[in-house]
């Protein structure tokens, strides 16, 4: 018979990579399963189930994907076969996003190049080649701009959807840890006990 492991807040954030701050954020916003208690500390007592989900919430994190639908995902993971159509429609809309995000880099640095020759060519006086360069600059920030707008709008969406639209983005974290350190993965299998990590405000 095996024994239930326990880990507080603080070991849990060290495995997963995300703030405790943030660990807090996603319960509460129903990313995240309800974190069990320890009835005597009152203190967030986290499984190793829960710890498994906790780094799938960050890897997603990582991608960028909006929290309405990282609350989607995981609350469909646990229907197994029958919610893995609807996980491939999350992942494939994330792709989607990821290539969007990758062509407004391309857009950018595209942006970039043509100021680069603008100012090249006001430099060999070329006037003619100065301002053609200039107008097609001033069209890649309309193409940028529209970008950044079709994005603020989605954010806003995904961030009502949780009912968190003031602190969607000071919460998204950029980690997504692949490995842990043998000192971390004793401390966080050793420790039958909830520690005292967590602060007096939970």
């Amino acid at each position: 018979m095996s024994i239930q492991t326990w880990h507080s807040i603080g070991e849990a954030s060290l495995y997963c990579g995300l703030p405790e701050s943030t660990l807090r954020y996603y319960e509460d916003v129903g990313i995240i399963a309800p974190i069990a208690r320890d009835p005597e500390s009152g203190h967030r007592a986290y499984t190793d189930y829960d710890l498994q989900a906790l780094l799938i919430i960050s890897c997603l994190s990582a991608t960028g994907m909006p929290l309405a639908k990282m609350k989607e995902y995981m609350a469909n993971r646990k229907r197994g076969r029958e919610g893995a159509p609807t996980e491939i429609d999350l992942l494939r809309d994330q792709k989607r996003r990821l290539n969007e995000e990758r062509r407004f880099l391309m857009a950018r640095e595209e942006y970039v190049n043509l100021k680069i020759k603008y100012w090249q060519a006001v430099s060999h006086g070329d006037d003619a080649e100065a301002t053609s360069l200039g107008a097609q600059a001033e069209q890649k920030v309309k193409q940028l701009s529209h970008w950044h707008d079709n994005q603020d709008s989605e954010t806003e969406t995904a961030a009502k959807l949780t009912g968190a639209a003031s602190s969607a983005k000071s919460t998204r974290e950029k980690r997504c840890p692949t490995e842990i350190s043998s000192q971390n993965k004793h401390r966080l299998t050793a420790n039958q006990s909830i520690g005292n990590s967590e602060q007096n405000s939970q």
